[in-house]
């Protein structure tokens, strides 16, 4: 069962549309799997169930994809490392970025906002490789406020453009930031210029996805996070008209050394498009434990609710899926005797 909600209008082929399907199973199947462990406080356990199940319902999908953005090098990860070779191997050619859970010790602790995520970009070399640093400057805005950012300007002059795009004052902008230590001078400069902030413990692919979320209440992200989210992130702004803008940041000189022998940049603006570089871009997520934009995963004796969403850059349609999993029919898929 599903009630689709469509943002705008639009006529997709068939493939395409059941490329975008089979792209909410996946993450579904990601979600469904490690909600169990919400609150449990194993998040390595509940990074491993949604990996496994993710991996699974990758390999049914007619494509020759390879893995981009995953869980890590191939020795330090089984499934999901970056190289692993994915789907049937049916065209079409795809680079694969996944991030099982979003926010893997906000569902270890019950919180709110952790999501099970995946993108997917036509042809080789589409996704920015990101194996050479952690972490990246960000700042991030929706559809409304595209165009109006530069992350080398001052934190108020940003919070000015934004405002004035949005038609709104700076003491009406909410920025989102990760509360971490390295954070303090932004949030001092964010309050001086009179803005408001959320702060959140993880997950910053879902605070980035919020800024272009109508009635989300947020409308930037700034700081430093991690290089593999922005990459995520901005599939997802891709998808739905907003933009993000980066800078590489290392945490040492010995990493910085290092990143730069492999060719890093860091005085160089990333944009949207040198992260994402195809214009055929797909997204989805699923919500794990309630959030702003998606409910979480929800049990019931014999049948489980999930709530994704999933868009598309060609045709900037947003589709929200809610759906009904009949536990029946999930155990003959997962012994392989029933499609999805």
């Amino acid at each position: 069962m599903a009630n689709v909600v469509e943002s705008t209008e639009s006529i997709q082929t068939e493939v395409s549309r059941n490329l975008a399907l089979e792209l909410v199973r996946v993450t579904e199947s990601g979600a469904l799997a490690s909600a169990r462990w919400m609150g449990r406080g194993d998040k390595n356990a509940a990074d491993a169930a949604a990996v496994d199940a993710m991996r699974r319902a990758l390999n049914r999908i007619e494509m020759d994809g390879v893995v981009v953005i995953g869980e890590g090098e191939k020795d330090e990860a089984p499934m999901l490392y970056i190289g692993e070779r994915i789907g049937t191997g049916a065209q079409p050619q795809v680079e694969v970025a996944v991030d099982p859970i979003d926010g893997t010790t906000l569902l270890s602790k019950g919180l709110p906002n952790a999501i099970s995520v995946v993108a997917m970009a036509g042809g080789w070399g589409a996704l920015y490789d990101a194996k050479h640093v952690a972490y990246m400057h960000k700042i991030a805005v929706g559809p409304e406020a595209a165009g109006a950012i530069n992350i080398e300007e001052p934190v108020a002059a940003n919070l000015q453009h934004i405002a004035r795009a949005k038609r709104v004052r700076v003491t009406g902008l909410t920025v989102v930031i990760l509360d971490r230590p390295r954070h303090e001078d932004l949030i001092k400069e964010v309050r001086e210029a009179g803005a408001r902030i959320k702060l959140i413990s993880d997950g910053d692919v879902a605070g980035a996805l919020m800024t272009a979320i109508e009635g989300s209440g947020l409308d930037v992200l700034m700081g430093i996070g991690g290089a593999t989210e922005a990459v995520l992130a901005a599939c997802a702004l891709k998808c739905l008209g907003g933009e993000i803008q980066c800078k590489l940041f290392s945490r040492n000189p010995e990493e910085k050394e290092r990143a730069e022998s492999q060719g890093a940049k860091f005085d160089v603006i990333l944009t949207i498009d040198d992260l994402v570089r195809s214009d055929d871009v797909f997204f989805a997520a699923t919500g794990v434990t309630e959030g702003e934009v998606l409910k979480g995963v929800g049990y019931h004796m014999n049948w489980a609710e999930t709530e994704s969403l999933v868009t598309r850059s060609r045709s900037g349609t947003m589709r929200k899926i809610y759906a009904r999993h009949h536990w029946g029919y999930k155990q003959r898929e997962w012994l392989g005797q029933a499609e999805g």
